[in-house]
């Protein structure tokens, strides 16, 4: 659900505007207001689990996010939807950290790899279904039930997580960093919004760059803050651990990439080739089979193999799918751009789970709430900073192709190819037996 709301309104944009009577790029103030709200209060997220516990910050994210999904579909205006967009951007902020923290906390080791396959296909499905449902809502229902689809997941989700979820604390009595919190709130809401603004049309680069410049001054104050601190908001000895810091560092700049490619093939199919909203969405679905496809093989492919050659063929074979996008055009037939699609979700899931189980191999239990949160962070931040880098390269790719259609989306797909294929660099600097206690406990 949270990661689905992040992006699915965009295709329902027009008739979202046209009930509210304003233009359809002010629709894009509701995403902004979603994605800030992530971005600040993903950080606390760690604090409230500890403090709280998991299973009732978890429950009541849930809540949250739900009645808020059942407030956004009720919205008679503008403003109204944004302040509810707001509300489920505070659910969704404890909702997937303290969700991932509760399971991380108690699965063994032996278990982490086919734990962590299952925590990535949300990751990795939202994306690729949101255009096709946003498209099916709204040429045969309502941009309503972009919203409305939340309520019966919710209350499903709210019970099983009252009967499953362990009530685990740390018993910690210490108040929230404030200040961290601060620091951290401002700076990742000015790089989001900075990201954000890149993909508007037109963009304001003053905005841009002044919102960047906040962003990376606080962002500074706040690591200088971290890392001093008594009891700080996220305990920054973590990256000390060097498969979690690789990982970290790697896992986000391979998201970004990633998170670019929905972005980038709907507006392909639908601008360059002209398709309708909902034949480009379920074009786009292949890339969900490759995930499912796959599925049944990524763990027995982690315990067979170490991680390094694992992330480095899913990195070759990631880099191969996207100059496959770069080489298609109208006249590519449809067998073959299903074809594409579906090895690039074969590889997006390999390389996503390879990522998030070695992020985790050697951290230990006491690291893990913040570990969890910075985790989070980046995560989030990376995705933000996806959405921008997608448009920046089919914007560069335009005057470099001479025109905006097939040829400027082929330039933004190489762009993103030679940025997937810097990740290896990276991954070459993992040691030969990075995260082996994982694969050898899963056997």
């Amino acid at each position: 659900m949270e990661n689905l709301d992040g992006t699915i309104i965009a295709t329902a944009a027009p008739r979202m505007a046209a009930s509210f009577g304003v233009p359809s790029v002010d629709i894009s103030a509701a995403m902004t207001a979603y994605l800030v709200t992530l971005a600040v209060g993903i950080p606390a997220s760690g604090w409230l689990a500890s403090r709280f516990g998991t299973r009732a910050v978890f429950g009541s994210a849930i809540v949250i996010f739900t009645v808020a999904s059942g407030l956004c579909a009720a919205s008679v205006s503008l403003p109204m939807l944004i302040g509810m967009r707001v509300l489920q951007g505070l659910g969704g902020a404890m909702m997937v950290p303290v969700g991932r923290l509760a399971v991380l906390r108690s699965t063994d080791r032996r278990d982490l790899i086919r734990a962590i396959a299952y925590l990535t296909w949300p990751g990795l499905i939202a994306p690729v279904l949101a255009p096709v449902l946003g498209g099916f809502f709204t040429q045969y229902a309502s941009w309503r039930w972009i919203f409305l689809v939340n309520l019966p997941l919710g209350v499903l989700a709210g019970l099983l997580a009252a009967r499953m979820v362990p009530a685990a604390r740390a018993g910690v009595e210490s108040t929230l960093d404030w200040l961290g919190f601060l620091l951290t709130g401002v700076s990742l809401a000015a790089l989001v919004l900075g990201m954000h603004w890149v993909g508007q049309s037109p963009v304001h680069w003053g905005g841009v760059v002044a919102a960047l410049a906040v962003g990376a001054g606080t962002g500074l104050l706040a690591v200088r803050h971290l890392r001093r601190g008594a009891q700080p908001l996220m305990d920054l000895r973590t990256l000390r651990v060097r498969t979690y810091r690789i990982a970290t560092a790697g896992g986000s700049a391979y998201r970004a990439v990633i998170t670019a490619v929905p972005f980038l093939l709907p507006l392909l199919f639908q601008d360059a080739f002209g398709w309708d909203p909902v034949h480009s969405g379920l074009v786009v679905i292949a890339v969900f089979a490759g995930n499912v496809g796959i599925k049944p093989f990524t763990t027995p492919i982690m315990r067979r193999f170490p991680f390094r050659p694992v992330l480095l063929a899913s990195l070759a074979g990631g880099v191969a799918t996207l100059v496959g996008c770069a080489l298609l055009t109208t006249a590519t037939p449809l067998w073959l751009i299903l074809a594409v699609l579906f090895v690039s979700g074969v590889f997006r899931s390999i390389g996503f789970t390879a990522y998030n189980t070695l992020q985790f191999a050697d951290v230990g239990k006491a690291e893990l709430p913040s570990a969890n949160t910075l985790a989070a962070t980046s995560q989030q931040l990376a995705a933000g900073l996806g959405v921008a880098l997608g448009a920046l390269a089919l914007r560069v790719g335009v005057p470099i192709a001479g025109d905006a259609g097939t040829g400027a989306y082929r330039v933004a797909f190489v762009i993103l190819a030679a940025a997937m294929a810097a990740c290896a660099l990276e991954v070459v600097r993992l040691p030969a037996g990075a995260g082996d206690q994982v694969r050898a406990g899963s056997r």
